[in-house]
């Protein structure tokens, strides 16, 4: 699957692989594992492999696709792209080998600019010193709560030009948060019907943190309902902040 994207910090989705396994909070309401669902009743044939129901579910089963490598190599123009929107690209079930290929594909397309984004950032940290790390990928983990702080530390080991944190959906306050080496963080609540609400003072101590280590701070969404629910005004502006290195061509 290779789409144009709605969400807010990126412009289009590639999906190597799909399905996941929920192992923290953060995962509890995955907006992705409830979508696979739903692609599985419609037919779609990359959401056929069930999951264990006890992690994952209907059509939410690991499976790697490597037919959809190619397509960033026939995207004409350059674009900012979420790599597995609907999987992790590190999780334990996708082969090394495919990771690589993975890679390499991102480094033979300069033009385009990669966010990967993971929440097994201990297995990110084994592979990082046998994978390429071109300017044009940018390597994230997920933050929800204090208990995944071990995350960024993580991340720092990985010699990627973009370093970021994505804490959303933003379950808990993030005192004790590290920025040295982090060069983006995004924040936001959750959405969905059994969405848990996010507290102010976690996202404005967290947008503090940000103003003062000077990394950019995007703030996506309050959250509720529907992701647009709550809107995306925080002390009465919008924060689009974005890293200067590793943006994509004009």
């Amino acid at each position: 699957m290779a789409d144009r994207s709605t969400i807010e910090w990126t412009q289009a989705t590639w999906n190597p692989t799909t399905g996941c396994d929920r192992i923290s909070a953060g995962c509890d309401n995955c907006y992705a594992l409830s979508l696979a669902r739903r692609l599985k009743a419609m037919g779609q044939p990359k959401y056929q492999n069930d999951g264990n129901p006890r992690t994952s579910g209907p059509g939410f089963g690991l499976t790697v696709h490597p037919d959809v490598l190619g397509i960033p190599r026939r995207w004409r123009s350059p674009r900012q792209v979420f790599v597995n929107s609907m999987s992790d690209l590190f999780h334990a079930r996708v082969p090394t080998p495919f990771i690589h290929q993975v890679f390499e594909v991102m480094s033979d397309t300069p033009q385009h600019t990669y966010q990967v984004l993971t929440k097994r950032s201990r297995r990110l940290a084994r592979l990082a010193d046998q994978l390429p790390w071109p300017d044009n990928v940018w390597m994230g983990v997920s933050v929800e709560n204090a208990d995944t702080l071990y995350r960024v530390d993580d991340l720092r080991a990985v010699p990627a030009a973009v370093r970021f944190l994505s804490c959303e959906p933003l379950l808990g306050p993030l005192a004790a948060i590290e920025l040295s080496h982090i060069d983006w963080v995004i924040a936001g609540g959750e959405s969905g019907p059994d969405h848990r609400p996010v507290d102010r003072a976690w996202l404005t101590g967290l947008r503090d943190a940000c103003t003062t280590a000077d990394v950019p701070f995007f703030f996506k969404q309050w959250g509720g309902r529907t992701p647009k629910a709550g809107g995306r005004h925080l002390d009465g502006r919008i924060w689009d902040e974005m890293p200067t290195r590793g943006k994509p061509a004009a």
